[in-house]
């Protein structure tokens, strides 16, 4: 018996290893606290991490109120405050963000200004080793951008408060990962950046956090920018000229890389397993295939930053803001796959 009293005195007191876990809650007119919510009520969740919300208490508390959701709310003072129990949503407040500034469904400056700065800190704090990555709920760009705010994205603005230049967007639904070589860009732009050294810095990138992730030698498919892969020329020379080109000189360095393959086939291949990831040169032409594979439970994982970063892969939805109805599946999912990385264990 006092063998028995003194091991469950020790598992009492041992070192929580979960990490910690920084849930950003995006903008406040849009679903991002709902969908924050309704993920933090799976109790799942806390086997895995300790999460701890960023953002705005009395938002938070609303938000628990209107759902009828049977939870909690504790506010810490630090990320290292969090205990991380089921039933309980912790929250980091910081700003002020007063009530009346708030119009759910409403496009609002405030309310950009705060989303931003829920997760600029979220980023500080991880730069300082005090939480081991962010989950993100969506931000509103026109709102951001009201508030004064010039990136375009959340990636944007972690790449510039880390001083990064060579970052990307991963989105990823079940086997379907799909790297991007540029994302918020207008189509026209876009093409523009198709060239040899800039998908040979992708591939790069892609190719070292795969690896870091698990996969020794990561097997990356790159899309096609033109039907049929230019048809030799016919339909587009970039890919004889600049794609081609990039994949011969990253297999001379040692990645497994492929192609170019023409985007109607090359994500059908990745799916049944062909590749590890896929390349994809344009918003669209990554986005819509991961959307319909498994749009419900689709992440987006930043590469690139010198913290780990998901997110939601969806946005803040103001047409459906305050009526309960947002699925939270893809901010679950971010937050099991921010906490996976965080824990060693590499991507699903």
């Amino acid at each position: 018996m006092p063998r028995v009293r003194l091991q469950q005195v020790w598992v009492r007191n041992m070192p929580d290893s979960r990490p910690i876990i920084l849930v950003t809650m995006g903008d406040p007119c849009g679903i991002g606290p709902e969908v924050v919510a309704k993920a933090l009520a799976q109790g799942e969740v806390y086997r895995l991490c300790r999460p701890v919300v960023v953002g705005s208490a009395w938002i938070m508390e609303t938000t628990l109120r209107q759902l009828r959701l049977p939870l909690q709310m504790r506010l810490v003072q630090e990320p290292e405050g969090a205990i991380g129990s089921p039933g309980t949503i912790e929250v980091l407040e910081t700003g002020n963000l007063p009530p009346e500034a708030i119009t759910v469904g409403q496009v609002s400056a405030s309310a950009g200004k705060a989303a931003m700065e829920w997760a600029l800190e979220a980023g500080r704090l991880c730069m300082a080793g005090r939480a081991a990555a962010i989950a993100t709920a969506p931000i509103n760009k026109e709102a951001a951008r009201l508030a004064g705010y010039q990136e375009i994205g959340h990636m944007e603005a972690y790449a510039r408060l880390a001083g990064t230049s060579n970052v990307a967007t991963m989105l990823m639904s079940g086997r379907l990962r799909v790297v991007h070589l540029t994302t918020h860009r207008s189509l026209r732009r876009a093409c523009d950046y198709v060239t040899r050294d800039n998908i040979l810095a992708k591939l790069e990138l892609a190719h070292r956090c795969f690896q870091g992730w698990g996969f020794p030698r990561p097997r990356i498919g790159v899309a096609a920018l033109n039907p049929h892969a230019g048809d030799g020329g016919l339909l587009g020379d970039e890919e004889g000229e600049q794609i081609a080109p990039a994949v011969a000189e990253a297999r001379r360095r040692g990645i497994e890389a492929w192609g170019p393959v023409p985007a109607d086939i090359v994500f059908h291949q990745a799916i049944h397993g062909q590749y590890d990831a896929v390349l994809a040169m344009y918003h669209d032409q990554g986005h819509i295939p991961v959307k319909v594979h498994g749009f419900e439970r689709s992440v987006s994982v930043n590469l690139g930053l010198p913290f780990i970063r998901t997110s939601v892969d969806h946005g803040t939805a103001f047409d459906i803001a305050g009526k309960g109805v947002a699925d939270h599946q893809s901010m679950l999912e971010a937050i099991r796959v921010a906490a996976a990385l965080a824990l060693g264990r590499g991507l699903p």
